[in-house]
């Protein structure tokens, strides 16, 4: 790899609007030196100031201690183990000084009907450049999306000689439906989904919360990952089945390197700023401990709200469980 870690435009950063930046790092060695995280390997040696990262997408090879982690949750910042360049999602966690505001937006948007639907309508429209779909139904859409991928296979098999007899996939396995070309696709496919959900994860939005997919855990990452497909992974299936490469690992490393050469997670990064966030309105991602009030909208948190009422009623009292191992130098004790 010709860099350790690379991440969006440097403009997007400490803000939700702003703080938008993304650090991935592969066959490296994380620590924490003060404020900042230290990335290094036999080459050379990186200092990030953790406040200024979004997500830190951890790739092969990398080790991290404790108190980089530490570092990272205290700072909001979100980190996902990823494969190569992001095209798996393997696990994430995110600190809990990370602002709820875009969240907050997207549940907002989508149990909202009239609102969802113009999300979904500004998703297909950024599949339809230059069409006007701001008074089609969602059965429309659907119908004309379907029609333009149908075209746009049509259009790849034409261009790479590949035979195309129709698109056979099943969920969850890849590799196990469909001739070597669907194959490809459902794997490529998979690698997509992967980089699409640590944007979503470290952005603070909800995977589930979908505008035009519903009902799974992961909606809201086929509603991103479908604005690339036809981009992306249509042609480099073609192209790869063109070129006799039908196993999983070509569509996955395929898809690392276009994603390396055209930084797409940044664009990915924009594209969910613009389809959650108003034109104009910035959301914070500062840390605010706030209660829930049904009359007053939210009061402040780490406040002694109790009065002279009796918390026992309400099991608030000491009945609180810790495991926690005995210090290093006892181990040997224990």
């Amino acid at each position: 790899m010709p860099d350790i870690w690379w991440k969006a435009h440097p403009h997007d950063l400490h803000r939700l609007v702003d703080r938008v930046s993304s650090v991935y790092v592969e066959r490296s060695h994380l620590d924490r030196d003060e404020n900042a995280v230290v990335v290094i390997n036999k080459r050379q040696t990186v200092r990030i100031p953790a406040a200024m990262v979004a997500v830190m997408l951890l790739g092969p090879g990398s080790r991290v201690t404790h108190g980089a982690i530490q570092l990272l949750a205290d700072s909001g910042t979100a980190i996902c183990w990823v494969g190569e360049q992001g095209v798996r999602m393997y696990a994430s966690g995110l600190g809990p000084s990370r602002g709820a505001g875009l969240l907050h937006r997207q549940a907002w948007l989508v149990t909202r009907p009239k609102e969802r639907l113009a999300v979904a309508r500004a998703m297909y429209g950024m599949r339809f450049p230059g069409e006007d779909v701001s008074a089609l139904t969602m059965q429309q859409l659907r119908g004309r999306e379907g029609a333009r991928v149908r075209k746009i296979y049509r259009a790849e098999a034409e261009r790479t000689g590949v035979p195309w007899n129709g698109r056979v996939y099943k969920a969850g396995d890849a590799h196990a439906a469909g001739d070597d070309l669907n194959r490809l696709l459902s794997a490529a496919n998979a690698a997509l989904y992967g980089i699409c959900h640590a944007v979503v994860v470290g952005l603070g939005a909800s995977p589930g919360l979908g505008f035009v997919h519903t009902g799974l855990a992961l909606s809201f990452v086929l509603d991103i990952a479908d604005l690339y497909k036809a981009e992306y992974t249509i042609p480099l299936a073609f192209d790869l089945m063109a070129k006799g490469l039908t196993e999983e690992r070509d569509a996955r490393l395929g898809l690392r390197d276009l994603i390396a050469r055209d930084k797409l997670l940044g664009r990915i990064v924009d594209d969910v700023k613009g389809l959650l966030t108003p034109q104009g309105q910035e959301f914070t991602d500062d840390a605010a401990n706030l209660l829930w009030d049904e009359h007053l909208g939210a009061v402040p948190g780490g406040t002694d709200w109790s009065g002279t009422a009796d918390l026992s009623e309400h099991g608030m009292t000491d009945h609180h469980i810790a495991v926690i191992g005995p210090d290093t130098d006892e181990a040997g004790d224990a």
